[in-house]
Protein backbone atom coordinates (compact mmCIF):
# COMPACT_ATOMS: atom_id res chain seq x y z
CA UNK A 1 0.00 0.00 0.00
CA UNK A 2 1.39 3.50 -0.91
CA UNK A 3 2.04 5.55 1.83
CA UNK A 4 -0.21 8.67 2.36
CA UNK A 5 1.24 12.27 2.67
CA UNK A 6 -0.06 15.08 4.45
CA UNK A 7 -1.10 18.19 2.77
CA UNK A 8 2.17 19.53 3.67
CA UNK A 9 3.78 17.33 1.42
CA UNK A 10 4.76 19.52 -0.99
CA UNK A 11 6.31 22.17 1.40
CA UNK A 12 8.58 19.43 2.52
CA UNK A 13 9.49 18.80 -0.93
CA UNK A 14 10.50 22.60 -1.39
CA UNK A 15 12.22 22.84 1.79
CA UNK A 16 14.56 20.02 0.57
CA UNK A 17 12.53 17.51 3.47
CA UNK A 18 14.29 13.99 3.38
CA UNK A 19 11.28 11.70 3.08
CA UNK A 20 10.66 8.49 4.62
CA UNK A 21 8.10 6.27 5.43
CA UNK A 22 6.80 6.13 8.61
CA UNK A 23 4.06 4.75 9.69
CA UNK A 24 2.11 4.90 6.37
CA UNK A 25 2.95 8.09 5.99
CA UNK A 26 5.59 9.76 3.91
CA UNK A 27 7.53 12.22 6.37
CA UNK A 28 10.12 14.33 6.67
CA UNK A 29 12.77 12.66 9.05
CA UNK A 30 15.15 15.79 8.55
CA UNK A 31 15.54 19.33 6.31
CA UNK A 32 19.18 20.02 6.98
CA UNK A 33 20.79 17.97 9.85
CA UNK A 34 19.09 16.10 12.92
CA UNK A 35 22.04 17.95 15.20
CA UNK A 36 20.93 21.19 13.87
CA UNK A 37 17.35 20.80 13.99
CA UNK A 38 17.37 19.21 17.44
CA UNK A 39 19.42 22.45 18.55
CA UNK A 40 17.09 24.96 17.03
CA UNK A 41 14.55 23.26 19.32
CA UNK A 42 16.67 23.29 22.27
CA UNK A 43 17.69 26.91 21.77
CA UNK A 44 15.09 28.61 19.62
CA UNK A 45 11.90 27.61 18.13
CA UNK A 46 11.51 24.28 16.07
CA UNK A 47 8.34 23.08 13.68
CA UNK A 48 7.07 19.56 13.26
CA UNK A 49 4.47 18.27 10.59
CA UNK A 50 2.70 16.07 13.00
CA UNK A 51 -0.54 15.60 11.17
CA UNK A 52 -0.01 11.57 10.99
CA UNK A 53 -1.27 11.22 14.67
CA UNK A 54 -4.83 10.24 15.28
CA UNK A 55 -7.42 11.87 16.70
CA UNK A 56 -11.17 11.04 17.99
CA UNK A 57 -14.11 12.55 19.30
CA UNK A 58 -15.84 11.19 22.17
CA UNK A 59 -19.38 12.45 22.92
CA UNK A 60 -22.82 11.76 24.80
CA UNK A 61 -23.92 11.49 28.19
CA UNK A 62 -21.88 8.64 28.59
CA UNK A 63 -18.52 10.21 27.71
CA UNK A 64 -16.50 10.57 30.75
CA UNK A 65 -17.61 7.25 32.48
CA UNK A 66 -16.52 5.38 28.99
CA UNK A 67 -12.97 7.80 29.10
CA UNK A 68 -12.56 6.64 33.12
CA UNK A 69 -13.43 3.02 32.06
CA UNK A 70 -10.74 2.91 29.02
CA UNK A 71 -7.64 4.70 30.82
CA UNK A 72 -6.33 4.50 33.78
CA UNK A 73 -6.43 8.33 34.74
CA UNK A 74 -9.02 9.92 36.18
CA UNK A 75 -10.48 12.18 33.78
CA UNK A 76 -13.33 13.64 36.41
CA UNK A 77 -12.55 17.34 37.76
CA UNK A 78 -11.19 18.80 34.75
CA UNK A 79 -12.48 21.93 33.20
CA UNK A 80 -13.40 22.71 29.65
CA UNK A 81 -9.85 23.49 27.97
CA UNK A 82 -7.94 21.18 29.81
CA UNK A 83 -6.11 18.79 28.64
CA UNK A 84 -4.97 14.92 30.58
CA UNK A 85 -2.35 12.61 29.33
CA UNK A 86 -3.13 8.93 30.22
CA UNK A 87 -2.09 5.09 29.15
CA UNK A 88 -4.74 2.38 28.10
CA UNK A 89 -4.08 -0.65 28.83
CA UNK A 90 -5.68 -4.74 28.21
CA UNK A 91 -6.82 -6.59 31.35
CA UNK A 92 -3.76 -7.74 31.62
CA UNK A 93 -2.24 -4.24 32.21
CA UNK A 94 -0.43 -4.37 29.06
CA UNK A 95 -0.49 -1.14 27.30
CA UNK A 96 -2.83 -0.76 24.06
CA UNK A 97 -1.46 2.96 23.58
CA UNK A 98 -0.98 5.83 25.38
CA UNK A 99 -2.91 9.31 24.72
CA UNK A 100 -3.86 12.87 25.58
CA UNK A 101 -8.03 13.94 25.91
CA UNK A 102 -8.68 17.28 25.62
CA UNK A 103 -11.88 18.56 27.36
CA UNK A 104 -13.78 20.81 25.18
CA UNK A 105 -17.15 20.41 27.60
CA UNK A 106 -19.16 18.57 29.19
CA UNK A 107 -19.99 15.15 27.77
CA UNK A 108 -17.08 16.62 24.58
CA UNK A 109 -13.47 15.44 24.21
CA UNK A 110 -10.74 15.24 21.65
CA UNK A 111 -8.44 12.14 22.09
CA UNK A 112 -5.30 12.10 20.84
CA UNK A 113 -3.51 8.68 19.63
CA UNK A 114 -0.23 7.73 18.33
CA UNK A 115 -0.36 7.24 14.91
CA UNK A 116 0.64 3.94 14.79
CA UNK A 117 -1.77 2.72 16.47
CA UNK A 118 -4.72 4.85 15.60
CA UNK A 119 -6.68 1.73 14.12
CA UNK A 120 -6.22 -0.35 16.20
CA UNK A 121 -6.88 1.93 19.35
CA UNK A 122 -10.07 2.91 17.26
CA UNK A 123 -11.20 -1.23 16.97
CA UNK A 124 -10.03 -1.41 20.81
CA UNK A 125 -11.67 1.26 21.99
CA UNK A 126 -15.19 0.56 19.97
CA UNK A 127 -15.08 -3.10 21.42
CA UNK A 128 -14.96 -1.18 24.80
CA UNK A 129 -17.96 1.67 24.00
CA UNK A 130 -19.97 2.20 26.58
CA UNK A 131 -24.08 3.46 26.26
CA UNK A 132 -24.88 6.81 25.24
CA UNK A 133 -21.62 7.69 23.89
CA UNK A 134 -20.49 8.37 20.13
CA UNK A 135 -16.81 7.63 19.25
CA UNK A 136 -15.73 9.18 15.74
CA UNK A 137 -12.56 8.82 14.12
CA UNK A 138 -11.70 12.43 12.88
CA UNK A 139 -7.95 12.58 11.95
CA UNK A 140 -8.46 12.74 7.97
CA UNK A 141 -9.64 15.65 9.02
CA UNK A 142 -7.49 17.38 11.32
CA UNK A 143 -3.98 18.10 10.66
CA UNK A 144 -1.43 19.12 13.54
CA UNK A 145 1.66 21.14 13.91
CA UNK A 146 4.32 20.77 17.09
CA UNK A 147 5.88 24.35 17.56
CA UNK A 148 8.29 23.65 19.70
CA UNK A 149 11.37 25.31 22.06
CA UNK A 150 11.89 28.44 24.32
CA UNK A 151 10.98 31.12 21.17
CA UNK A 152 8.14 29.52 20.68
CA UNK A 153 6.52 32.99 22.61
CA UNK A 154 8.01 35.02 20.21
CA UNK A 155 7.24 33.59 17.20
CA UNK A 156 3.25 32.93 18.35
CA UNK A 157 3.60 37.02 19.41
CA UNK A 158 4.62 37.80 15.76
CA UNK A 159 1.64 35.97 14.34
CA UNK A 160 -0.60 37.84 16.57
CA UNK A 161 -1.80 34.69 18.74
CA UNK A 162 0.42 34.93 21.36
CA UNK A 163 -2.02 36.56 23.88
CA UNK A 164 -4.59 34.26 22.81
CA UNK A 165 -3.30 30.87 24.08
CA UNK A 166 -3.12 29.91 28.00
CA UNK A 167 0.49 30.00 29.59
CA UNK A 168 -0.65 26.79 31.59
CA UNK A 169 1.19 23.74 30.68
CA UNK A 170 -1.72 21.03 29.77
CA UNK A 171 -4.83 23.77 28.58
CA UNK A 172 -5.72 24.51 25.32
CA UNK A 173 -7.45 27.41 23.65
CA UNK A 174 -10.37 26.99 20.69
CA UNK A 175 -10.35 29.34 17.01
CA UNK A 176 -7.49 31.03 17.69
CA UNK A 177 -6.23 33.02 14.34
CA UNK A 178 -2.84 32.45 12.55
CA UNK A 179 -2.00 33.59 9.14
CA UNK A 180 -7.09 34.62 9.21
CA UNK A 181 -6.95 30.32 10.20
CA UNK A 182 -8.81 29.40 13.42
CA UNK A 183 -6.65 26.61 15.18
CA UNK A 184 -6.68 24.66 18.56
CA UNK A 185 -4.07 25.67 20.25
CA UNK A 186 -2.56 23.22 23.34
CA UNK A 187 0.12 24.11 25.74
CA UNK A 188 1.62 20.26 25.21
CA UNK A 189 4.55 18.64 23.07
CA UNK A 190 6.70 15.78 23.27
CA UNK A 191 10.25 16.92 23.15
CA UNK A 192 11.02 18.21 26.93
CA UNK A 193 10.74 21.98 25.62
CA UNK A 194 8.07 24.75 25.61
CA UNK A 195 6.17 25.38 23.27
CA UNK A 196 2.53 24.11 21.43
CA UNK A 197 0.55 21.75 19.37
CA UNK A 198 -1.70 23.21 16.56
CA UNK A 199 -4.93 21.62 15.26
CA UNK A 200 -6.61 23.34 12.34
CA UNK A 201 -8.25 21.63 8.89
CA UNK A 202 -5.63 19.95 6.37
CA UNK A 203 -6.29 22.58 3.43
CA UNK A 204 -5.38 25.15 5.88
CA UNK A 205 -2.18 23.75 7.25
CA UNK A 206 0.20 25.18 4.48
CA UNK A 207 -1.36 28.48 4.97
CA UNK A 208 -0.22 28.17 8.83
CA UNK A 209 2.96 26.31 8.44
CA UNK A 210 4.13 28.26 5.93
CA UNK A 211 3.53 32.12 8.31
CA UNK A 212 5.06 29.81 11.60
CA UNK A 213 7.85 29.38 9.30
CA UNK A 214 7.99 33.10 8.30
CA UNK A 215 7.59 34.16 11.96
CA UNK A 216 11.03 32.62 12.40
CA UNK A 217 10.53 28.44 13.37
CA UNK A 218 12.71 26.83 11.95
CA UNK A 219 11.34 23.19 10.15
CA UNK A 220 12.72 20.33 12.02
CA UNK A 221 11.71 16.12 10.94
CA UNK A 222 11.90 12.93 12.92
CA UNK A 223 14.85 12.51 13.66
CA UNK A 224 15.47 15.29 15.80
CA UNK A 225 11.96 14.85 17.05
CA UNK A 226 12.91 11.27 18.63
CA UNK A 227 16.17 12.71 19.69
CA UNK A 228 14.35 15.32 21.75
CA UNK A 229 12.07 13.30 22.92
CA UNK A 230 14.92 10.42 23.37
CA UNK A 231 16.76 13.14 25.91
CA UNK A 232 13.93 14.34 28.00
CA UNK A 233 13.13 10.38 28.59
CA UNK A 234 9.38 10.30 26.94
CA UNK A 235 8.30 6.87 26.59
CA UNK A 236 7.88 6.09 23.29
CA UNK A 237 5.40 3.46 22.01
CA UNK A 238 6.53 -0.03 20.82
CA UNK A 239 9.79 1.34 22.86
CA UNK A 240 8.74 2.18 26.38
CA UNK A 241 5.25 0.96 26.18
CA UNK A 242 3.77 -1.87 24.47
CA UNK A 243 1.48 -4.63 24.82
CA UNK A 244 3.68 -6.37 27.52
CA UNK A 245 4.80 -3.46 29.23
CA UNK A 246 2.72 -1.89 31.58
CA UNK A 247 2.41 1.72 33.01
CA UNK A 248 4.17 1.08 36.19
CA UNK A 249 6.84 -0.82 34.44
CA UNK A 250 7.54 1.75 32.98
CA UNK A 251 7.72 4.46 35.45
CA UNK A 252 3.82 5.57 34.98
CA UNK A 253 2.54 5.33 37.97
CA UNK A 254 1.22 9.41 38.66
CA UNK A 255 -1.21 8.24 35.31
CA UNK A 256 -2.56 5.15 37.14
CA UNK A 257 -5.58 6.49 39.64
CA UNK A 258 -6.04 2.72 41.14
CA UNK A 259 -8.40 4.78 43.78
CA UNK A 260 -11.06 5.45 41.33
CA UNK A 261 -14.28 3.03 40.14
CA UNK A 262 -13.16 0.27 38.60
CA UNK A 263 -10.90 0.45 34.54
CA UNK A 264 -9.51 -1.91 32.35
CA UNK A 265 -6.89 -3.35 34.04
CA UNK A 266 -6.61 -1.90 37.61
CA UNK A 267 -6.36 -5.52 38.95
CA UNK A 268 -3.83 -6.38 37.29
CA UNK A 269 -2.01 -2.70 37.90
CA UNK A 270 -3.07 -3.48 41.64
CA UNK A 271 -0.08 -5.89 42.03
CA UNK A 272 3.96 -4.29 41.91
CA UNK A 273 5.37 -4.12 39.03
CA UNK A 274 8.28 -6.79 38.82
CA UNK A 275 10.43 -4.70 36.35
CA UNK A 276 11.53 -1.22 36.24
CA UNK A 277 12.32 1.56 33.91
CA UNK A 278 15.95 3.19 34.59
CA UNK A 279 18.51 5.13 32.54
CA UNK A 280 21.76 4.27 31.72
CA UNK A 281 24.80 6.24 30.87
CA UNK A 282 27.33 4.58 29.19
CA UNK A 283 31.11 4.37 30.77
CA UNK A 284 33.03 3.00 28.07
CA UNK A 285 33.14 4.29 24.82
CA UNK A 286 30.33 2.95 22.67
CA UNK A 287 26.22 3.37 21.84
CA UNK A 288 23.61 0.88 22.77
CA UNK A 289 20.47 1.06 20.92
CA UNK A 290 17.12 -0.56 21.61
CA UNK A 291 16.77 -4.13 22.39
CA UNK A 292 20.62 -4.86 23.78
CA UNK A 293 21.10 -7.26 26.82
CA UNK A 294 21.70 -5.16 30.30
CA UNK A 295 23.61 -7.13 32.63
CA UNK A 296 24.13 -6.87 36.47
CA UNK A 297 27.83 -5.88 37.57
CA UNK A 298 28.72 -9.78 37.55
CA UNK A 299 26.86 -10.75 34.19
CA UNK A 300 24.13 -11.78 35.06
CA UNK A 301 20.96 -10.86 32.88
CA UNK A 302 18.61 -8.54 34.02
CA UNK A 303 16.95 -6.98 30.84
CA UNK A 304 17.63 -5.18 27.89
CA UNK A 305 17.43 -1.50 26.56
CA UNK A 306 14.58 -0.11 25.17
CA UNK A 307 15.63 2.71 23.44
CA UNK A 308 19.49 4.36 23.37
CA UNK A 309 21.98 6.78 21.40
CA UNK A 310 23.78 9.87 21.97
CA UNK A 311 21.96 12.99 24.27
CA UNK A 312 23.98 15.81 22.54
CA UNK A 313 22.82 18.22 24.95
CA UNK A 314 24.51 16.13 27.38
CA UNK A 315 27.13 14.98 25.28
CA UNK A 316 27.36 11.60 26.34
CA UNK A 317 25.72 8.10 25.59
CA UNK A 318 22.37 7.07 27.25
CA UNK A 319 20.30 4.73 26.91
CA UNK A 320 16.74 3.93 28.54
CA UNK A 321 16.18 -0.21 29.95
CA UNK A 322 14.06 -2.21 31.16
CA UNK A 323 15.28 -4.73 34.03
CA UNK A 324 14.08 -7.03 36.85
CA UNK A 325 12.41 -5.11 39.69
CA UNK A 326 14.88 -6.37 42.36
CA UNK A 327 18.11 -4.94 40.35
CA UNK A 328 16.73 -1.55 39.46
CA UNK A 329 18.71 0.26 42.23
CA UNK A 330 22.20 -1.31 41.54
CA UNK A 331 24.44 1.41 40.56
CA UNK A 332 26.40 -0.28 38.01
CA UNK A 333 25.46 -2.21 34.93
CA UNK A 334 26.95 -3.78 31.18
CA UNK A 335 25.32 -3.32 28.28
CA UNK A 336 26.05 -5.83 25.38
CA UNK A 337 26.23 -3.94 22.43
CA UNK A 338 27.43 -6.74 19.88
CA UNK A 339 29.07 -9.19 21.84
CA UNK A 340 31.26 -6.68 23.69
CA UNK A 341 30.00 -5.80 27.48
CA UNK A 342 30.32 -1.70 27.82
CA UNK A 343 30.26 -0.43 31.57
CA UNK A 344 27.38 2.07 32.35
CA UNK A 345 26.11 3.78 35.11
CA UNK A 346 22.13 4.26 36.55
CA UNK A 347 21.16 7.62 36.43
CA UNK A 348 18.39 9.14 36.98
CA UNK A 349 15.41 10.04 34.74
CA UNK A 350 14.82 12.43 32.53
CA UNK A 351 18.32 12.37 31.28
CA UNK A 352 17.59 16.13 30.48
CA UNK A 353 15.56 18.63 31.84
CA UNK A 354 14.70 22.24 29.71
CA UNK A 355 16.94 25.41 30.66
CA UNK A 356 19.34 22.76 32.07
CA UNK A 357 22.83 22.42 30.59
Amino acid sequence: MEAKRTSLYDAHMALGGKMVEFCGWTLPVQYSAILGEHKAVREACGLFDVSHMGEFTVRGPGALDFLNHIATNDFRGMADGACRYSPICYEDGGTVDDLIVYKVADGEYLVIVNAANREKDYAWMREHLLPDVELVDVSDIIAQLALQGPGFREVLARSGALNKITERPYTFAQDVPIAGVPCLISRTGYTGEPGVEIYMKPSDAPIVYTALLADGAVPCGLGARDLLRFECAMPLYGHELSSTITPLECGLASFVKLGKPSFIGKEALSVPPKRRRIGLSLLDKGIAREHCPVLTASGHPVGETTSGGPAPSLGKNVAMALVAAEFAESPEFFIEVRGKALRAERVKLPFFRSGNK
